[in-house]
């Protein structure tokens, strides 16, 4: 698909009519993105907003698939009652769907992309997005944020696992893939798709979140922005700003970026989208950030908050002629474009669309294309004396904190923003453990931390599952101290928010000295090891690799934890190559990949052992 939908005639002439009706409230209301919590159905008509999203956690009702179409349901009902004060504008309502639709009961959820990126498996890609864009439309929603475009190159940063590699050139095919597999024809199986973040998020110093990418623009290009191009030739119709700053200035205001280079050069028409109150870093003074944000050239602003205030301020420019109506016409144009070829002005209301309420969200077939996909991402780092595969009548201990928990195994953007810790919020999938009981009768499951019940006469082989758990965004940064956020530069301006950190260091053993300290306990037994690491992303694992008979990367696996055991057991070989080089030493895992040549890491990039 390309744009050409956004170029029809009969698109620009009803967005043209349509646009010359609109008041200046109305205008601006369409540029304002709202949180479902903070906005009511009737708020949404009086201020005649144009999008409303639900940011991570926040679920209506029981976070049933019924509860989501009901809610979708009024807000959609309020924007189309027309009137004298209000015309009928359809909203968009916008989720983080980055892996699966993570934020549902029961919905399916996949690997996130540091696994698929090791699948190197375009098709599969594809099929994951038409399977998120159908359980997306189940719950009544048009609009996920994805794909991510991330080109991580510090694994000190908090959302590694949200990029598919270290190198642009494999994200550009992901990319297409994704944004295909979401946007297909723009027909009813279709969702908007949202490529982020606009640019240069995975390059930051230190790998702070949301810090200070410093770069020759040749780099930041020939990095950061060539995944784009292909989401671009996709058709991508919408693009998140990023929060982090390139040479000292806020991506949310850069207008060479935003208006020069991907509307101008690259030709994006669609819309850009701002992130989580990212506007607020602009300045000190919001009434400040709100200008500067739309006069860079920001589309529409999630605003979760602050979104009245934003609106009386956006007016208040425009009266001021601080920001031209011609920018505000400019961003409402691209806006109603992207509603009317997305067809949203004729889709009935969402509980009576096609797929609202389907059956097939969370169902046998899609969990089945999930169970692939962690098949296709575990990646084999060791397996001396071949104790893989392992036989299906063996007496198997399994032990580690993550063995038997899908939360863990899910990761963070799943259910909750940082994730959750348990087995019961995740519905209908299956953790490793259970997974592994499935194939194999003989398996035992020890909740011991040391796994004191391992005995040589009783067990053949003990499988441990270790490594991270949830996290999201700054709350995953490694920081080795606070000050590096400073020294970083990350432009933060006005108040400065420090998310706490996942920890200091990327060895494994300083992270989660349990699991060195389990896997030592059973090696002690003389009982042959399998180790499956849980991890959003390369972590220095020397200790624990040393012991180990085999080691296993499942990266967050996503709730179909029977995929791991299909590949233990011999059911399928191992398919996974690394998408990320591994590195040998922390100081060596906490720089920049730019700096090290891959062939000093522990692991290179392509690297994965079968049987």
């Amino acid at each position: 698909m390309s744009y050409a939908n956004l170029h029809k005639a009969d698109i620009k002439a009803k967005v043209e009519q349509l646009l010359s009706k609109m008041t200046l409230a109305q205008k601006v209301g369409q540029m304002t993105q709202a949180e479902r919590l903070t906005c009511s159905p009737a708020q949404l008509k009086q201020y005649h907003l144009g999008s409303i999203l639900s940011g991570g956690g926040s679920c209506p009702g029981d976070n049933t698939v019924q509860d989501w179409v009901n809610t979708n349901d009024e807000y959609w009902a309020a924007s189309m009652e027309q009137d004298q004060d209000h015309l009928a504008i359809p909203l968009l309502y916008g989720v983080d769907a980055i892996h699966g639709n993570n934020n549902v009961r029961g919905a399916t959820v996949f690997p996130h992309n540091i696994g698929l990126g090791a699948s190197h498996d375009v098709d599969l890609l594809k099929r994951i997005a038409q399977v998120t864009a159908k359980e997306v439309l189940a719950t009544g929603v048009e609009w996920t944020f994805a794909p991510t475009l991330a080109v991580a190159q510090n694994n000190c940063w908090g959302r590694t696992y949200e990029s598919y590699s270290q190198y642009p050139e494999i994200i550009s095919q992901y990319a297409k893939a994704f944004v295909n597999g979401l946007q297909a024809n723009l027909d009813d199986n279709s969702v908007i798709a949202c490529a982020k973040h606009w640019v240069g998020d995975g390059g930051t110093t230190n790998g702070i979140d949301q810090g200070e990418t410093t770069l020759p623009e040749l780099d930041l290009r020939n990095t950061h922005i060539t995944p784009y191009y292909q989401a671009l030739d996709a058709g991508v119709l919408t693009i998140m700003a990023s929060f982090n700053s390139w040479n000292s200035e806020k991506c949310h205001g850069h207008y060479y970026l935003l208006t020069e280079v991907l509307k101008g050069e690259m030709g994006f028409d669609g819309f850009i989208v701002s992130d989580w109150d990212g506007i607020d870093y602009l300045a000190k003074d919001y009434f400040d950030t709100v200008a500067l944000g739309v006069n860079a050239g920001i589309d529409m602003f999630m605003v979760p908050e602050n979104w009245q205030l934003f609106i009386e301020h956006l007016i208040k420019h425009v009266e001021l002629g601080n920001v031209d109506i011609s920018r505000i016409d400019d961003a409402v144009r691209r806006i109603l474009t992207v509603k009317y070829a997305y067809g949203l002005f004729d889709k009935p209301r969402p509980a009576q669309r096609k797929h609202a309420n389907s059956e097939s969200f969370g169902s046998a077939e899609h969990r089945a294309v999930a169970q692939e996909a962690v098949r296709k991402s575990l990646v084999l780092l060791k397996n001396d004396n071949d104790v893989l595969p392992l036989s299906k009548h063996a007496n198997v201990l399994v032990a580690g904190k993550n063995a038997n928990n899908t939360g863990h195994q899910c990761g963070g953007f799943t259910i909750d923003w940082q994730g959750v810790d348990s087995n019961e919020k995740i519905e209908g999938g299956s953790s490793i453990w259970q997974g592994i009981k499935a194939l194999a009768p003989h398996a035992e499951l020890s909740t011991d931390p040391l796994a004191i019940e391992a005995d040589a006469s009783k067990h053949d082989v003990a499988i441990v599952v270790i490594g991270e758990t949830p996290y999201a965004e700054g709350m995953g940064d490694i920081r080795q101290n606070d000050d590096v956020i400073i020294e970083a530069g990350s432009q933060i301006k006005g108040q400065l928010k420090v998310l706490e950190a996942y920890g200091k260091s990327l060895e494994l053993s300083q992270l989660h000295p349990e699991d060195l300290a389990l896997i030592e306990s059973i090696h002690a037994k003389k009982i042959p090891i399998v180790v499956v690491l849980i991890s959003g992303r390369t972590l220095v694992i020397n200790p624990e690799l040393a012991i180990a008979d085999a080691f296993v990367a499942a990266w967050l696996p996503g709730s179909e934890g029977q995929g791991v055991a299909d590949v233990l057991f011999g059911d399928y070989n191992f398919h996974g190559k690394l998408s990320f080089s591994w590195p040998k030493t922390n100081k060596q895992a906490m720089s920049s990949r730019h700096q090290t040549c891959d062939a000093d890491y522990l692991f290179p990039h392509g690297f994965g052992l079968k049987y």
